[in-house]
């Protein structure tokens, strides 16, 4: 459970006033004492987040917000943090307490969670305190347009309706399409390209690698590891041709030289733009990659913060491969972690990497705000693809990103 990887789980996040209990909260659906507990309101000034497991849901990744009726200019800055985590969030509780009920915050925020479709819980905490009227819970329900239930984080009264509750309306689709699982049949076999480089990590692979393997070997396919170096005498030894090859996005050239052309060709970096976000959207984006002009202003957007080689794929190799594109020099910004800028509209072009640290929801938000913005967007895999002249080749697997690029 503790090894599942952040962006692996389900986002629920807990909004709610000051000292509604939203900490007391985390520790009654975790069973621990592991977010600090205050009857000074404002304690919580920065999200807070705990790794832990609903079943039959699986690992989720629970948020502790700041509360949404914060005051000063510092407050609004918490606020505003609080509000972001909601491009993050998969699945929403709203904290209410009873003597307070529904106000000006709990509807503006109901509304702001309703505008992206985002399931809503919502709970009366502090019963054991005070136990509200029936006629004020339907009031605020209706108010809010959701279900009352009421809980007590103190005793305990109501955490497993509202573990129930969790479960019956976590979204479906939060997870994504498998990572190459639907690309394949029982028995088919699957050759993964991984270089052993400056930029490996020692003694293990990197978790889209890792990722992929386990979703090949859950589809009872078999997997086939190699370097780039040894993929042709691999290739020869097969009694039968692979279904796929999967490559590093920085080997697509030798890869696709070494790879026969009756055999399909993509890269990590793709798979994982199909399984954490939309990969037309990212195919569409390359096409402006054409359209640059020396001078113009790129984005550059990792969603860890790793240490950086003297090569770096995000500080240096792209942006090398792009001047080569463009003839002349462009203006790069780099961002990593959570951060994301709101207004996007200085930029030709985001590049982003393949968000194996970030949730789907993120991913996906993030491309939302590139679209209503009118700014293209690719990542690492669509763009160094493109570059080396084999995009249609390695989006051959997937008809729709194949369509958005040829559109």
């Amino acid at each position: 459970m503790q090894e599942t990887p952040k962006g692996s789980r389900l986002h629920i996040a807990i909004f709610g006033r000051r000292n509604a209990g939203k900490s007391s909260l985390i520790n009654a659906l975790t069973n621990q004492d592991i977010a600090l507990v205050s009857p000074v309101p404002g304690t919580t000034t920065d999200p807070v987040y705990k790794a832990m497991e609903i079943l039959p849901v699986g690992p989720v990744m629970l948020i502790d917000t700041a509360g949404i009726d914060d005051e000063g200019e510092l407050g609004q800055l918490r606020v505003e943090r609080t509000l972001q985590v909601l491009a993050k969030t998969d699945l929403a509780i709203l904290l209410l307490e009873p003597e307070k009920g529904v106000s000006e915050f709990e509807l503006s925020l109901a509304q702001a969670i309703r505008r992206r479709t985002l399931p809503l819980i919502a709970a009366v905490n502090k019963t054991d305190l005070v136990q509200p009227e029936k006629e004020k819970m339907s009031e605020w329900a209706a108010e809010l347009g959701v279900q009352l239930l009421p809980v007590s984080a103190k005793t305990g009264a109501g955490i497993e309706e509202l573990k129930r509750l969790i479960i019956r309306n976590a979204p479906d689709d939060w997870e994504g399409p498998p990572i190459i699982g639907d690309l394949l049949l029982p028995g088919d076999t699957v050759v993964l390209v991984v270089p052993i480089d400056l930029a490996a990590p020692k003694g293990r692979l990197i978790l889209p690698q890792v990722q992929t393997i386990r979703d090949i070997l859950d589809h009872d396919a078999y997997c086939v590891v190699t370097k780039e170096r040894e993929l042709r005498a691999v290739l020869a030894n097969l009694n039968q041709p692979p279904r796929i090859v999967v490559t590093d996005s920085q080997e697509f050239l030798k890869v696709a030289a070494d790879t026969p052309p009756e055999v399909q060709l993509t890269s990590f970096s793709i798979l994982m733009a199909r399984h954490k976000a939309d990969l037309p959207t990212l195919a569409a984006g390359a096409k402006a990659i054409s359209s640059l002009k020396p001078g113009d202003r790129v984005l550059i957007a990792e969603g860890c913060t790793h240490h950086r080689q003297a090569d770096d794929i995000g500080q240096v190799k792209i942006p090398r491969w792009l001047r080569q594109q463009v003839g002349g020099d462009l203006q790069f910004d780099w961002v990593s972690g959570g951060s994301f800028p709101q207004d996007l509209t200085p930029y030709k072009l985001i590049v982003h990497c393949g968000a194996c640290m970030l949730n789907r929801r993120e991913m996906l938000h993030r491309l939302s705000v590139a679209r209503e913005q009118g700014v293209p967007i690719v990542n690492y895999g669509v763009l160094i693809a493109h570059v080396h002249g084999i995009l249609h080749r390695a989006l051959a697997p997937f008809p729709l990103a194949r369509m958005a690029l040829e559109e």
